[in-house]
């Protein structure tokens, strides 16, 4: 299964592709799409779109995981966040890309094994998973791999429970 995690923003998107097969990851491609502060916002958005579009065009993903929004401050911030997080949601939908939300929470979880882990203990464990000589930068790009992770072992535990359950898979 090939997966892209994605760290969703409006000034940066940060982007993990992993193929994950029999518990294993192998990373693909990771980096970040920016978009230049001093530009309009819907050109920021029309860049994030073409550049994720290009991205799933060339790594072709099976499933993409996305982390969920969480804001408690700055609701502009959080409106602008959201709008850039539909653009990616709907470059994924309209490749028929299958697409799963998580939680901060989730993904900490997953990774570290601990729901409250600092982003430093997330970004590390990230970098051991994946046999990494360095944390990718910009932080970013270690958060969507740190998701891309999360999918990967949430769809294999929801898969691994639907053949036990005798399910038919899509």
């Amino acid at each position: 299964m090939r997966i892209i995690g994605i760290d969703p923003g409006y000034a940066i998107v940060g982007f993990g592709i992993l193929d994950y097969v029999g518990n294993k990851f192998k990373v693909i491609e990771f980096g970040a799409i920016t978009t230049e502060a001093s530009a309009p916002f819907e050109q920021r958005l029309k860049t994030i779109y073409d550049d994720i579009s290009y991205v799933l065009d060339k790594y072709k993903p099976d499933q993409m995981g996305i982390e969920k929004l969480f804001f408690t401050t700055n609701q502009k911030t959080a409106i602008d966040v959201a709008q850039a997080r539909g653009i990616i949601l709907l470059s994924a939908v309209e490749r028929g890309i299958n697409v799963s939300e998580y939680t901060p929470l989730q993904v900490k979880q997953s990774v570290v094994g601990y729901g409250k882990a600092e982003k430093k203990q997330v970004q590390e464990l990230t970098r051991q998973i994946l046999c990494l000589k360095e944390t990718p930068k910009p932080d970013d790009t270690a958060d969507a791999l740190a998701v891309a992770i999360c999918h990967g072992h949430c769809a294999h535990s929801a898969t691994a429970y639907q053949l036990l359950k005798g399910e038919k898979m899509r």
